[in-house]
C-alpha cells in the first residue's frame, strides 16, 4: 500500500464517514477540512508512514549563507 492509500481510511472515518454530501462544494469542503486537520497532526502522517518502511526527512527548500 503506498502512503496515500494509507491516508483514506483517516478521512473515511473522519469527515466522510456517514455523510450524504448535497453537492460538489460540499464534499470539497469536507475533503480539505479532513486534509487540513490531517496535516496539523504530524504523529497521523507518521503512523501511517510507520507501515509503509518510508520516513521523512527535513530538506530545507533553500541553504543560507553564514553571514
Amino acid at each position: 500500500m503506498n502512503p496515500a492509500e494509507r491516508v483514506w481510511p483517516l478521512l473515511r472515518r473522519g469527515p466522510l464517514a456517514n455523510v450524504a454530501f448535497t453537492d460538489d462544494e460540499h464534499l470539497e469542503r469536507a475533503l480539505r477540512r479532513g486534509l487540513r486537520h490531517i496535516q496539523l497532526r504530524p504523529d497521523l502522517i507518521d503512523g501511517r508512514l510507520t507501515g509503509t518502511g518510508l520516513m521523512l526527512t527535513h530538506q530545507p527548500a533553500t541553504t543560507r549563507r553564514a553571514q
